[in-house]
């Protein structure tokens, strides 16, 4: 983590997106995209063990960490923004196609990307995205809308603030210094109503209220560069049962890997196999293996 970022921010539709950036510009590219009501920084314990070798990027997706926010979200705008990061980052300067890799809920912008940028990608990894059956889906969407929408909670501490901070779905991790890291890099210094001093999370609280999920499910299917499904072994949000149905879905030809000893946070829990795995995706793409 000594190895820090280039931090910046580049215009996209209105918003001013967060991205960071590590290694040498023109090596073989590879963008990282974080879960729901995360951030680049993320992945800023896991970009620096592969840095010596790529050009290695990683933001902030609009209404999440240090982001700006819109009036209305979808998964197709985040398609277009993790492009649009890419090409800020200068990942299209290698000869050599960049590989997109999306955890958990960042899954879904990369499914659409791979069907609407196929031809500028060398594939993308999906990490522990929960591709759920219709009808599991909408009583998910159910449950969210019933749940409304609130205004973040303002910490008079940010002692008390990182006491609050959890893991969801809830889960221990072994690596705690990892956990810290990633709750102080979530929280942003604000002041209440009265002008007093606080913190709260670096999210939109509203983002779900005008949100279109759209049909990433249908994109993965149409995706036309390489696929690669990937689940940490003791994950309860993708089961080996979702893990069967997104394979169904996905174009011929989809890899799958299982990571052990790993819950849903797979870079949280084994950091140095996550990005080994990577790495070995990245050396396949320059090798042409998987390419179609």
């Amino acid at each position: 983590m000594a190895d820090a970022p280039v931090r910046s921010h580049f215009e996209h539709s209105g918003a001013q997106i967060e991205l960071l950036t590590w290694g040498p510009r023109a090596a073989p590219g590879l963008l990282l995209l974080h879960g729901n009501g995360a951030h680049a920084d993320w992945y800023s314990f896991i970009a620096p063990l592969l840095a010596s070798r790529y050009r290695v990027a990683a933001f902030s997706m609009s209404g999440m960490g240090g982001s700006g926010r819109r009036e209305a979200y979808s998964i197709s705008q985040w398609a277009d923004e993790a492009l649009a990061a890419a090409d800020a980052a200068g990942l299209f300067e290698s000869d050599q196609k960049p590989l997109f890799v999306g955890h958990s809920f960042g899954g879904f912008p990369l499914m659409t990307a791979a069907a609407r940028y196929c031809e500028r990608l060398a594939g993308v990894v999906i990490v522990d995205s929960p591709l759920r059956p219709p009808e599991d889906r909408e009583k998910h969407e159910k449950r969210r809308s019933e749940r409304g929408f609130q205004p973040s909670r303002i910490y008079p501490s940010l002692v008390a603030a990182l006491a609050r901070f959890r893991l969801m779905p809830v889960q221990t991790c072994e690596h705690l210094y990892i956990v810290d890291h990633i709750a102080r890099t979530s929280l942003q210094a604000v002041t209440d109503e009265h002008g007093a001093p606080g913190f709260s999370w670096r999210f939109d609280p509203y983002l779900f209220r005008n949100f279109s999920f759209g049909k990433p499910h249908r994109d993965l299917a149409a995706a036309r560069c390489p696929v690669t499904l990937v689940r940490g072994g003791r994950s309860k949000l993708v089961t080996a049962e979702y893990m069967a149905h997104a394979l169904k879905l996905a174009p011929p030809g989809t890899k799958t890997f299982e990571i052990a000893d790993a819950d849903h946070h797979v870079m949280l829990d084994q950091p140095l196999a996550f990005a080994a795995l990577v790495g070995e995706l990245m050396g396949g793409v320059g090798r042409g293996v998987g390419r179609r």
